[in-house]
């Protein structure tokens, strides 16, 4: 089965985001990194808070039944703990399965913390902070929680005001829920290019230092 990150771009479009990459960054000495993960966690938290609640209510309203056709009393406890464990493992693996279940037992306050960690993580492990000019930026998508952060290293923000970068974020988010994600993170990156090309001009030696695109 396909991850989140794997349906939400074509091979076609990937191949175009990737070569736009290259071709804005012949312009600037800058790196543009777009990275999709289906998820900045797996928040197993969720799928037991989930499974719990979807599993106790039904368990109850189950129990009188299963018991009185089998004998067993209406209230039977025995009854109760063993379609509980049923239903909560069948809920579980729907939880853990289902992106759109999963965020029903998702907090705001939870996403924000998980997306930006995953985000600030994924700067250093992809080495955007070892740029020549320390100018690396990075595009972080993030499927599951629906939440874009644009991420820049200490060089460019030292030039640019990072509010800019908000502007990027709903440019991404507006496309992605009109289905337009592939043109949304080509437009994006060719303003981000505008940008980095005005502080950033390409040197005579401007060797392509970081990936076009990650897919997780």
């Amino acid at each position: 089965m396909q991850t989140l990150s794997q349906q939400f771009l074509t091979p076609a479009e990937q191949d175009k985001i990737s070569a736009l990459v290259q071709q804005v960054e012949q312009q600037t000495s800058g790196e543009i990194v777009p990275m999709v993960v289906s998820a900045s966690h797996s928040y197993p938290v969720a799928m037991i808070y989930g499974a719990t609640v979807l599993a106790l209510p039904l368990a109850l309203l189950l129990m009188p039944i299963i018991g009185g056709l089998f004998w067993l009393g209406s209230q039977n406890i025995w009854v109760f703990l063993l379609l509980f464990i049923l239903l909560y493992g069948i809920f579980h693996s729907l939880v853990q399965r289902f992106s759109w279940l999963k965020r029903l037992f998702l907090s705001t306050k939870q996403i924000e913390a998980e997306v930006r960690e995953a985000a600030m993580t994924s700067f250093f492990t992809e080495k955007l902070y070892q740029t020549q000019e320390a100018n690396g930026i990075l595009i972080f998508i993030s499927l599951l929680e629906r939440k874009v952060w644009v991420l820049a290293d200490s060089g460019i923000n030292a030039r640019i005001d990072p509010q800019q970068w908000e502007k990027i974020v709903t440019l991404i988010t507006q496309g992605i829920k009109e289905k337009r994600q592939c043109e949304a993170i080509c437009a994006a990156i060719l303003e981000i290019g505008e940008i980095l090309k005005t502080h950033f001009p390409a040197r005579k030696n401007n060797p392509n230092e970081l990936h076009n695109l990650i897919l997780r």
